[in-house]
């Protein structure tokens, strides 16, 4: 008991150890992918509307004149402070996240609860009922769901709500009424919402976060139903489960309290991941659904040519995706002892 509980601290410090390297070569990566675009951002953003001085001046505003290794290295100082750059519009990229941001948030939190909702409950019948039409068919389901384009779901989504719910809402994330009245305290609409006891506000904005959460959703519970599946399977053959089932404990009992549970223990991690890569997934759902979020925002400065806010707006979700794999892997140490040597 006492090396389980020893190797924990060790484990944990390890995992944050290895931050640093796995944040170096994101960060790395993004630099260099940026920087092998032909030309600069400046001149593809206004080369046709500003003259060469004004460039020049532009450049050695956002420190694109310097050589490359000072820019490297001001970029790598700049993200360690969360200092995200500017765009060129003289925007403040944190403050677009900050802004920003919490719509983003609820929306990959509305995914990732519809995901598991769909995913674990389908992908345990689905374990169960192994080798029969009914695992056949949610393992079709789950092979479609998660190869399915995001933006081809959504479109047939809003199609079939719009022709038997034809007051349902479709577009943005709260009507107009309810942006004007509702204060901003947390930057988070469905929180504030509730914040200002506005019980109307607050249905207005669960309404439109449905059918955007339910669409990323739907899609990521693929991964879900079949992690489940194979881990449930896999724990149905083990010995402590055949004793269960010889103590004469019902099929039913013995797949809830014995199989199910320690089959979810594997999957945690992958589960976890999964929300990390639903931030992914939620730009083209933000873009289908015309949501105001960090995704919209990333793709208008891709069309806008503004490298500068691009490569900020990539970097924070870098930095996301790290941070979240960090917790998973902590709190899946904590459920399972085996991880941890």
């Amino acid at each position: 008991m006492s090396a389980a509980s020893g190797s924990l601290p060790r484990y944990i410090l390890v995992r944050l150890l290895l931050v640093v390297p796995m944040m170096w070569v994101l960060l790395t990566m993004v630099f260099l992918l940026l920087r092998v675009a032909p030309g600069d951002p400046v001149t593809a953003a206004f080369g046709d509307r500003l003259n060469e001085d004004q460039l020049d001046a532009r450049r050695a505003q956002l420190g694109l004149d310097r050589p490359l290794i000072v820019q490297y290295l001001d970029y790598l100082g700049d993200a360690a402070r969360l200092d995200f750059g500017q765009t060129l519009d003289n925007r403040d990229v944190l403050d677009i996240i900050q802004t920003q941001g919490g719509a983003t948030l609820t929306l990959t939190i509305g995914a990732f609860l519809f995901a598991v909702l769909i995913g674990v409950p389908l992908g345990r019948i689905a374990g169960r009922r192994r080798d029969t039409p009914i695992d056949a068919g949610i393992r079709i389901f789950g092979v479609v769901s998660y190869a399915a384009p995001i933006f081809w779901v959504g479109i047939m989504l809003v199609l079939l709500v719009l022709k038997y719910f034809p007051s349902w809402p479709t577009d943005g994330i709260a009507d107009s009424e309810t942006l004007y009245y509702v204060p901003e305290k947390t930057k988070i609409l469905l929180v504030d919402s509730i914040l200002a006891n506005d019980s109307v506000s607050t249905v207005d904005v669960l309404q439109h976060h449905v059918l955007p959460c339910f669409t990323l959703g739907l899609l990521l519970s693929g991964v879900i139903i079949r992690l489940v599946r194979i881990n449930v399977i896999r724990t149905l053959g083990d010995d402590y489960v055949e004793a269960a089932r010889a103590r004469g404990i019902p099929e039913r009992r013995v797949v809830r309290k014995h199989a199910f549970r320690n089959a979810l223990v594997p999957v945690i991690t992958v589960i976890g991941l999964q929300f990390a890569l639903t931030l992914s997934g939620a730009i083209l759902t933000e873009r289908t659904f015309n949501w105001p979020g960090l995704g919209t925002e990333l793709v208008t400065y891709v069309t806008d040519r503004d490298y500068v806010a691009v490569q900020g707006l990539v970097t924070f979700f870098a930095l996301a995706v790290v941070v979240v794999s960090v917790v998973v892997d902590v709190l899946n140490a904590l459920v399972d002892p085996r991880v941890r040597y």
